[in-house]
């Protein structure tokens, strides 16, 4: 691009707590004019009509109809990670902009979490660390006890790219694999771990010792667990979400866990995100909550970050964009 001015580029700001890290810049700057917000609003006439994508990291910076209005020339918005409930289709389609995400850079990262979390709840980790090293522990009781895994029936709601490396994971732990999904996967890819179909998820939530989340947020997943579905669980099971917190009625929750409805829940994800101090999940012992970091590896942060800047030379250059979402 020697002699050729960079494309323009908007992004929310560099580095803090939510900016596109400062260690991803250099990289970025070989291929991109970047243009943070501050900038951006301080000479929106000129910059307005240059930037040509958006990179939107950590959901950041917000497209709103505004944006839209003053970037005549955008072309594309690349978004980080596997969710887009975040963004408008309806309106970027009616601007003509494309839209991709990095769905397969996060998933192997968020199946490991997933297990993880599976593992940390079953076993009980979280409680055994703080007895472990608390100043008022004498001694360790010999009747605190923990639930298998291995041999365990786990149920995975949303069988895609996540859903699916979980249970491979699960496999090699010897789990009864129940999966439920809008499409039923081919017969190899279901062989290949042994995992048998749900087709209502109503099935798989009576017989699993372990649910977990791994699907989108859509109008027909939020709010997917809710009272019903969780007094159809077994009173001694799990409930991991790696998804979305809406998929979930967390007042719902709360009531199952506190009427040992369920035994526990393991969350990477709540809404909002952080939690209220005073919220009652908070407080419970039987609750593992982290700070949705599914993919929070530095590999996988890199990765996405390529899989952005490839995304956007492909929407300006007119040629096929690696993993559009289809607006």
């Amino acid at each position: 691009m020697e002699g050729q001015e960079l494309p323009y580029v908007l992004i929310d700001y560099i580095g803090g707590k939510h900016g596109v890290y400062e260690d991803h810049i250099e990289f970025l700057e070989k291929y991109f004019h970047l243009i943070t917000m501050k900038e951006y609003l301080e000479n929106k006439k000129l910059l307005g009509k240059k930037i040509r994508a958006v990179y939107m990291w950590y959901q950041k910076p917000v497209i709103s109809e505004e944006l839209l209005q003053n970037l005549p020339n955008l072309k594309i918005v690349a978004s980080s990670g596997v969710g887009i409930d975040h963004l408008d289709l309806n309106l970027l389609s009616s601007y003509g902009v494309k839209l991709s995400n990095t769905p397969f850079a996060v998933s192997t990262d968020t199946a490991d979490f997933g297990m993880a979390l599976m593992l940390a709840s079953s076993r009980r980790l979280v409680e055994g660390h703080q007895m472990a090293i608390s100043p008022d522990t004498e001694y360790f009781p010999a009747d605190w006890l923990g639930a298998e895994v291995s041999g365990a029936t786990l149920g995975i709601v949303g069988m895609g790219t996540i859903g699916y490396k979980v249970a491979q994971r699960a496999k090699a732990f010897e789990m009864k694999i129940l999966y439920h999904n809008r499409n039923q996967r081919t017969k190899e890819e279901e062989s290949a771990v042994g995992a048998i179909y749900c087709k209502k998820i109503d099935d798989l939530l009576q017989q699993s010792d372990f649910v977990l989340l791994s699907v989108k947020l859509t109008p027909q997943t939020h709010r997917l667990i809710g009272k019903r579905e969780l007094e159809l669980m077994k009173p001694t099971a799990t409930l991991i979400n790696i998804s979305r917190g809406l998929v979930v009625d967390q007042d719902a929750l709360v009531e199952a866990l506190q009427n040992k409805t369920v035994k526990a829940a393991a969350l990477d994800v709540t809404y909002p995100e952080p939690l209220p101090r005073d919220h009652p999940l908070l407080k419970m012992k039987n609750v593992i909550i982290t700070p949705h970091i599914g993919s929070a590896t530095k590999k996988t942060r890199r990765l996405m970050m390529e899989n952005m800047m490839e995304s956007i030379q492909a929407g300006l250059s007119g040629l096929p964009i690696p993993n559009e979402v289809l607006l």
